[in-house]
Formats: C-alpha cells, structure tokens, sequence
C-alpha cells in the first residue's frame, strides 16, 4: 500500500529532506515535494504554510517538515486547525504522537537530528496508527474545535 506523504523544508532541511526522500523504503511512499530546494535563505513559514495546506486539503495524507531545529515549521504548520504537527527527536515522541495525538505531520530539525534518526523517526511516524475511541479520540477532537 502506497501512503501520500508531503514535504516541505526552509533552507537548513535541504539535504535532510533529500536523505528522506531517498531512503525511506517502509511504508511506500508518493511523495509531494513542496520545496525548497536550495540552501539560499527561505522563510519557513511559507514552506509550513504550504505543508499544512496540503495536508489539511487532503493533497497528502501525513506530512514532514524540516527547518534547523523543527520548531519554528511546526509552529507555522499549527496555524492550520485541522492539522497536529509534532517536533519529534526520537522514534518514542514519533510513536506517542501518532498514538495518543492522531499527529499528521512530524517536524524535525535539521541541525539537531542525524539523517539515520531522522529516518527511524519518521517511518515509525507513518506505520504506526492512532487508538481511536476513548480519552484520545476525545481529546483529540477538543483540539480541532
């Protein structure tokens, strides 16, 4: 089963985002590569904005965003009620999100997060699924509202 993913980086996740691109085999992945890709200065809440859009939309089913610490796109993606952006520094923040958060976007940082974490962090993010029903699906839902 092949899943759309959304990608979107400022100009410090360029070769981060590449990495990904390149590396990640499980699950199947069509990407929607939404930019940058140039290490010239871009402002990244152009490129979380387009993300959450495109997430939020339905372009993609989950999304990935990389700016140097990832917390600065995660905050831009935010800004989009209907999407749950998650800054992930370890394959257990990328579980508990999807878990306990229904996340659809994980961010990570760059100059924080070496290529081969970065990758065991966002193929836990997609394989693993929300516990829909009970006290996370209820709070869950107070976050859209």
């Amino acid at each position: 089963m092949t899943i759309k993913v959304a990608i979107a980086c400022d100009h410090g996740g360029v070769e981060l985002k590449a990495y990904l691109k390149e590396n990640l085999q499980e699950p199947a992945i069509e990407w929607l590569d939404l930019g940058t890709d140039t290490t010239e200065s871009v402002d990244y809440p152009d490129y979380g904005y387009k993300l959450a859009d495109a997430v939020a939309s339905g372009q993609a089913e989950y999304g990935i965003a990389i700016c140097g610490s990832g917390i600065g796109i995660s905050i831009a993606c935010n800004r989009n009620d209907k999407v749950r952006a998650a800054v992930c520094t370890n394959t257990t923040m990328a579980e508990l999100t999807r878990i306990d958060n229904n996340a659809n976007i994980v961010c990570l940082g760059a100059r924080l997060t070496g290529d081969l974490l970065a990758k065991n962090i966002v193929e836990t993010f997609l394989t693993t699924k929300f516990e829909f029903g009970g006290r996370h699906e209820r709070r869950v839902n107070k976050l859209s509202n």
